[in-house]
């Protein structure tokens, strides 16, 4: 083992060249512009903590459910769902009362929306990847149908709500120079450290990590393991939603066709890097936050983007055998 990640490093960074090869890339000016693009200044760190904070609190939803032994690929129509419904309140109602109805709409949309899966999971044994795929597309279709229709701003022209009022935008928290730390920044810190606190302090955290680690010798130390699965998914869904209308509140201020950009799916990768720490959930988001920063920054090199989503496709494949092999060595 102890040979074999030296070599799985050294495959990694080659896999890496070799993709800025064929694409062309100077490589020495792309890996500085990453780093400069995403950490050169206050501003560009301000935009990495932009980039990171949907990302947090989207892997958090998703390491929940991935310990109770649920793949949740439904974050990115949980998220959708919550803040197509969360901006609608948010809009109708207006103001600081505005955000926390809307806030709580999207929690509750967010939840009810991942139920189905729950439920289907528990009772039937339904593959949760299959069903939250499903309703991924079909939050897509129907937010983008809602938003082109009854939800649409009379003062629009495309598939989008009103721009919300000033009074219910959230403003940064803190603003140091060009530095700005937004509120939903602290909400998503403040929820990686409940979850961290619920999964290592209480019972029911406990037993939702006996579910996920052994459904049958936990049903038969007296765990519900049907509910624990209803319940774990409902509240990743409901911290999925909660994403979705607080990217509306602090950053985007209306919801439009076109809105998701593939959080939802990047939360997979977040929560697994985080491994079985739910604080690593900080660095993970923060890598996947700098890397879609920097990426933006090798855009106006010329390089294509997605060359960044080659490096976090490494970097998750190479932690994944490291970790594969460590269960394996540890299972004998």
């Amino acid at each position: 083992m102890k040979v074999r990640i030296p070599i799985l490093f050294a495959c990694s960074i080659v896999v890496i060249i070799l993709s800025l090869v064929v694409v062309k890339a100077n490589i020495g000016e792309t890996v500085a512009t990453i780093f400069t693009g995403s950490l050169g200044n206050a501003l560009k760190i301000s935009g990495t903590i932009k980039e990171m904070t949907p990302l947090l609190i989207l892997g958090a939803a998703v390491y929940l459910a991935l310990k109770a032994g649920l793949f949740n690929i439904g974050a990115e129509g949980q998220y959708l769902v919550g803040a197509c419904f969360g901006s609608y309140a948010m809009i109708a109602i207006g103001g600081p009362v505005g955000v926390a109805v809307g806030c709580i709409v999207g929690i509750v949309g967010g939840a009810l929306w991942a139920l189905p899966a729950g439920v289907i999971k528990a009772y039937r044994n339904g593959h949760e990847v299959i069903t939250t795929i499903m309703l991924n597309s079909i939050a897509l279709y129907m937010t983008r149908a809602i938003v082109a229709g009854p939800m649409k701003g009379a003062d629009q022209h495309t598939a989008s709500t009103s721009v919300m009022p000033a009074n219910t935008q959230l403003t940064p928290l803190l603003t140091i120079g060009k530095l700005e730390i937004p509120q939903s920044f602290v909400v998503g810190i403040l929820i990686v450290i409940a979850i961290g606190y619920w999964l290592n302090k209480t019972v029911s955290g406990y037993e939702l990590k006996a579910a996920g680690a052994n459904p049958t010798a936990a049903q038969f130390a007296g765990v519900k393991t049907k509910q624990v699965t209803v319940k774990a998914m409902m509240l990743s869904g409901a911290l999925a939603g909660l994403a979705g209308a607080l990217q509306v509140a602090q950053f985007e201020h209306r919801f439009y066709d076109g809105f998701a950009t593939g959080y939802g799916f990047d939360a997979l990768g977040v929560a697994l890097l985080a491994g079985s720490n739910p604080f690593y959930l900080f660095l993970s988001a923060f890598f996947f936050g700098a890397l879609n920063k920097g990426g933006t920054a090798i855009a106006i090199l010329g390089v294509d983007k997605g060359i960044t989503m080659v490096v976090l496709a490494v970097v998750i494949l190479m932690f994944a055998s490291v970790r594969y092999g460590r269960k394996q060595v540890n299972h004998g």
